[in-house]
């Protein structure tokens, strides 16, 4: 006895067991392998066995990583286990309960704001499930009865009809005019033929295997049944819900870049700290002296808020985002975007419509142009100029008798090509309904992929007035010329199909399909009603046609798309379409958006090794009849020569890429649940444009993202210096600032600063840059170093007001300057640094409103922890009068005339550059 087939190992589905394909194999020997009978289906026992041994028709579920797991996990900063260090050791030894209590409490914070980062891998699988069928027709034991689809097993006979989900993977016994729509999992735009004649080449590309049919693909049209040759995982649905969960997803630029910077500043900050500790041991201070300096030194040196401001800012980039009409699952991804340097989109229901439409139509000595895009009925049918106008009742009746889709509202029932010619039909004035009703149908030839042609047969009357059956015809050009006697000319009538009609009639067809356009032609013949016999074999009757029209169908691009592929273009941004369909259509489309670049396949990319792929993907623009596997390794590929990756897309097998791409783009409208929850961005709007839009918008948040660390990096250095300084000069015991006072800095000035440049208006002109380098670093060689004297500056004020309050004063009152004196600092720095170029004796220093009103709570929050009771307390501040608050002023403005000193010196170097770059 045969064993039915298992999936491989690979779980690559598609093979059996000794390695042949299903869709090479007849239906006999399938049936055979599988050890079925067609007719009576598998016995309940059988079932039983099988389902034992395959397991369920589900996909498996991805393991969750728990709550406490990620939680814990957060503590793996070096930040977070510095400022837990410090906190526990705060509360003991050394009991100092309020310092302690606010650092354990910080960690905290931190690490609930960083479950934000949770992988998407098991809702991606949990996305796929839902897309299960809930019932399948099966014949078992000589029986058709209907069962939920997770009991099929490899071996059952399903039956299909049009508006079926297809259950399981299957090789077809029967198709009875059967087409299946597979864009969802191959990218093919049309829905496919099916048919029960093998396939060559166990390669095959899954959209040229007509004799298989697959999980989660819709029926269109006919019927047929099926034999299981799949199920679950080993469907190729599955192993696209396999490659999910293999799929990890990467850090971000903006997380590297920030991780590489935080490590800087912990070396930078770890030697100060080490050589300030050193100092003050020198020096004979106790443990607890120099413990306490070594935690107001780290939680000053240590950008502990960085976090929180990087978040908040990134949630902010992220509701603007949802009010473009783009929505973003993953905060850190919101950055992202604005470093985009390729976006691989997929072609149908992203770039195009998904919704097939009549654009051209040819008939004998005329040419006509349809306006109007999809199944709305809107639109004209345009002739040459100069031309003769004609009746086109008669060529526009084969588009909706020879039909059988129904449209509303805009709306398709039934299939896209017919729902095409019933638009065109609308357009030139004939109603699909009435006509139908006005012309019943006698009979019909259905379409099957044998012969190519559907023919419908209707009681008529002729031009002379007589009572006819006409058989009106739709199919492809090449087979209805075949069966050609005449072509019906609006000048002469019916004139011969000779040799001179059918150059032209070719010529004509190779006319359209060479602009990418599905071509149909159309034809009648009359019959004497009291010969025909509408139970007779029809197809031969179908000959000696007199030809009507050809009719060029496409699926047109959406109206902004190329709009918005010229604005990437500009911004430095290359946009690659990746479709299922075939070359020469892609081509075509590729053209009409102003995509860049050669057109290849799917099988030719895949045949390049690694070095030729990457030497040859700047000339290419668009690859077709691509299976998920290349979408991947696209993405791999523009990765490893440094590009930032977006990838668009809509269905089952674009899910993979969207998931390995930096920035995974799902359609919102059209797109498929898999795809939304594997993407990091979902696009509300279905709108291209939108993609365009969110890049400007990322590119702003990272302009935003620079002024706050610029700030942030001034201010711990201006710690660094301040501390260190204090310590080698033994300034206030070397420590300038109490722990809770250092916090207090940070989580009040630092802070409401950080969030006003943050929340501000980005730099003008983004969109005319082009994509920074993915290694560009957040700080130059220059801005480093001026962020270093500006930290020396600080640094230096602060140290001279301490010393010289520490003299004059009490203790507590020159901790209150210091402290006063370092925020003053920290205002006017982040006035300074709001616009590196522009001077601060603007008025568009002061029309942000949003840094407005920051500044105004900094200020606040500054003032109270002076001249409020507890905060005096719980700080161990004191009260200041108004020269000793003037003296702080005036200190800190130092960083302004420094700051104002380095601008002009900028802005004149710019300006001698200028003649010089433009020589």
């Amino acid at each position: 006895m045969t064993r039915p087939a298992e999936a491989p190992a690979s779980g690559l589905a598609g093979l059996q067991a000794d390695g042949s394909a299903w869709h090479t194999l007849s239906a006999d020997r399938v049936l055979q392998a599988e050890n079925v009978d067609g007719r009576r289906g598998l016995s309940a026992a059988e079932v039983t066995s099988r389902a034992q041994r395959f397991g369920p028709n589900k996909f498996a579920a991805a393991q969750v990583e728990s709550r406490w797991h990620a939680f814990l996990r957060q503590y793996a900063d070096p930040m977070q286990i510095v400022l837990l260090v410090a906190g526990v050791v705060s509360l003991y030894p050394l009991k100092e309960l309020e310092t302690g209590i606010v650092l354990v409490f910080l960690t905290l914070f931190n690490a609930v704001l960083g479950l934000q980062q949770e992988g998407k891998a098991a809702a991606a699988v949990a996305a796929l499930q839902k897309m299960m069928i809930v019932k399948a027709r099966v014949t078992r034991d000589g029986e058709l009865v209907q069962i939920p689809a997770e009991e099929l097993v490899p071996g059952d006979v399903v039956s299909i009809e049009a508006g079926d989900i297809v259950p399981a993977d299957g090789r077809l016994l029967r198709a009875a005019t059967l087409e299946v729509a597979e864009s969802a999992l191959t990218g093919e735009s049309l829905p496919v033929s099916k048919g029960t004649d093998p396939v060559d080449g166990a390669d095959t590309p899954l959209g040229d295997r007509t004799d298989m049919v697959y999980m989660n693909t819709n029926v269109t049209r006919g019927a047929g049944e099926f034999v299981v040759t799949a199920t679950g995982m080993a469907t190729e649905v599955g192993h696209i819900s396999g490659l999910l969960q293999a799929e990890q997803a990467g850090k971000t630029p903006l997380t590297r870049q920030l991780d590489k910077l935080t490590h800087q500043i912990l070396w930078i900050a770890g030697v100060a700290l080490v050589v300030s500790m050193a100092l003050n041991l020198a020096r004979g201070d106790t443990f607890t002296t120099v413990f306490t300096a070594a935690v107001a030194f780290a939680i000053g040196a240590l950008p502990e808020n960085l976090p929180a401001v990087v978040t908040t800012i990134l949630a902010y980039g992220t509701q603007a985002l949802a009010k473009a009409g783009a929505i973003m699952k993953r905060m850190q991804s919101t950055e992202t975007l604005g470093s985009t340097s390729a976006i691989n989109s997929d072609k149908t229901g992203t770039l195009t419509l998904n919704q097939m439409t009549a654009v051209q139509m040819a008939v004998v000595g005329r040419r006509y142009a349809i306006e109007g895009r999809g199944y709305a009925t809107e639109g004209q049918i345009t002739r040459v100029a100069g031309q003769a106008e004609i009746p086109l009742d008669q060529f526009l009746l084969p588009m909706v008798l020879a039909s059988d889709a129904v449209l509303s509202d805009g709306e398709l029932i039934g299939d896209p090509t017919e729902g095409a010619l019933v638009a065109l039909a609308a357009k030139g004035g004939v109603d699909a309904a009435s006509t139908r009703q006005a012309y019943p149908r006698l009979a019909e030839l259905p379409f099957d992929a044998a012969y190519k042609l559907m023919a419908t047969f209707h009681k008529m009357t002729d031009e002379s007035g007589a009572e006819v059956v006409r058989c009106y015809v739709k199919g492809a050009p090449d087979q209805l010329l075949a069966r050609a006697a005449t072509v019906f000319d609006a000048d002469a009538g019916a004139v011969p199909a000779d040799g001179e009609f059918r150059e032209l009639y070719l010529a004509e067809n190779q006319r359209l399909g060479e602009q990418g356009l599905r071509v149909l032609a159309t034809a009648r013949k009359d019959f004497d009603p009291a010969a025909f016999d509408p139970g007779a074999d029809l197809l031969p009757l179908v000959s000696g046609l007199e030809m009507l029209a050809l009719v060029g169908i496409v699926d047109p691009p959406r109206p902004t798309a190329k709009a918005s592929i010229a604005t990437a273009r500009a911004a430095g941004i290359r946009v690659r379409m990746i479709t299922g369909d075939h070359a020469v259509t892609a081509a075509a489309i590729g053209g009409q958006l102003g995509i860049d670049g050669k057109v290849i396949t799917g099988a030719e990319f895949g045949s390049m090794s690694d070095d030729e792929a990457l030497a040859e993907i700047d000339d290419i623009g668009v690859i077709a009849r691509v299976t998920p596997e290349h979408k991947v390794r696209l993405v791999n590929l523009l990765k490893r020569r440094g590009q930032i990756v977006a990838m668009t897309g809509d269905g089952v097998n674009d899910a993979p890429a969207l998931k390995k791409a930096d920035i995974g783009i799902a359609m919102g409208i059209t797109g498929t649940e898999v795809t939304k929850e594997a993407a990091v961005m979902i696009l509300t709007d279905d709108n291209f444009s939108t993609i365009v839009k969110a890049v400007e918008l990322g590119r702003g948040l990272y302009d935003n993202l620079v002024k706050y660390i610029r700030f942030q990096m001034g201010c711990l250095f201006g710690f660094i210096v301040s501390f260190l300084g204090a310590s080698i000069f033994n300034i206030t015991g070397g420590v300038p600032f109490l722990p809770l006072q250092t916090l207090w800095i940070n989580f009040t000035t630092l802070l409401f600063q950080a969030i006003g440049l943050g929340y501000g208006q980005p730099a003008a002109g983004l969109m005319d840059r082009k994509p920074r380098q993915p290694d560009q670093p957040i700080l130059t060689r220059g801005l480093f170093a001026w962020l270093v004297t500006a930290g020396l500056i600080v640094g230096a004020g602060t140290l001279g007001v301490l010393s010289w309050a520490e003299q004059v004063h009490t203790e507590a009152i020159a901790h209150t300057m210091g402290v006063v004196t370092f925020s003053l600092y920290a205002l006017f720095f982040s006035i300074a640094t709001k616009d590196e170029r522009k001077t601060v004796f603007s008025l568009d220093t002061f029309s942000d409103k949003t840094f407005n009103i920051a500044t105004g709570v900094s200020i606040a929050t500054l003032f109270l922890a002076t001249v409020f009771g507890p905060f005096e307390a719980f700080l161990k501040t004191t009260h200041l009068d108004v020269r000793q608050w003037l003296i702080c002023t005036a200190v800190a403005l130092s960083i302004i005339v420094a700051s104002e000193i380095r601008k002009a010196i900028g802005r004149r170097t710019a300006h001698q550059s200028v003649p010089a770059d433009s020589s």
